[in-house]
Parts: C-alpha cells; structure tokens; sequence
C-alpha cells in the first residue's frame, strides 16, 4: 500500500470528547485559532504524497475505515495547516469542503501518539 498521508496524534484538546458525539474529529497543526484549539487532535504539519480520494483507507492505528467522500479544500488545509475534519458518516459528497468522510462506523480511541494514515492500495 501507499502511504499517500502520515501523522502522529501530539495533543489532545480539552474538548475533543465533545464532537464524537457528532461522530466526528478534527485535525490541527500548531497554528490552530484559539478558539478552535480545545476541540482539535493536535499534529504537526505533514506534507501529502498524492491525491486523497474517495477508496482510498484512512487507517488509526489498527482500524481502517474506507474514505466515501473528500471535500474540495481538506487536502489544501490538511497539507497547509494539518487540518482538516474526519467525518464518520458515510456520504457520499462532503457537506463541508474541509472535511473527509469516511464509512458509517464508531470512532476510534484516539490518544497521544495515535497514528493516522491515509493509504492507497
């Protein structure tokens, strides 16, 4: 498989908890807004090797979820500022252009130095 995105989970915002419940989570390098900050993963700023597109395996850890949908602008901010919106929904066009969205299945525990890939097979 290629390995088109790589990351390693550095920071837990106190908020995070929050947007599971929306069955969602969100990526951000350093530079994110205060007021976004308490709700982020925080990673460093990783470039990506490739095109990310629906098919391709977003991989945390051990568990594989199939990409269904990618929003217009989350490769830009992904490879620009690590941010972007994971979306555990299913849909098959991304509501938000920053968010990728992956099947319909529970998220993930995801902690301090938790890995994220995004992989072509």
């Amino acid at each position: 498989m290629k390995v088109i995105y790589e990351n390693k989970v550095k920071a837990l915002g106190v908020s995070v908890k929050e947007f599971q419940d929306s069955n969602m989570f969100i990526l951000f390098g350093d530079n994110a807004p205060e007021e976004l900050r308490d709700y982020c993963y925080s990673v460093s700023v990783n470039p990506i090797n490739g095109t990310i597109t629906a098919g391709q395996t977003l991989k945390i850890d051990e568990n594989e979820y199939q990409i269904t949908a990618v929003g217009e602008e989350a490769p830009v901010t992904l490879a620009g500022l690590g941010h972007c919106t994971v979306n555990f929904n299913g849909a098959a066009a991304a509501e938000l252009p920053g968010t990728i969205c992956v099947e319909n299945r529970p998220l993930p525990d995801i902690q301090v130095g938790t890995v994220i890939q995004i992989l072509e097979k």
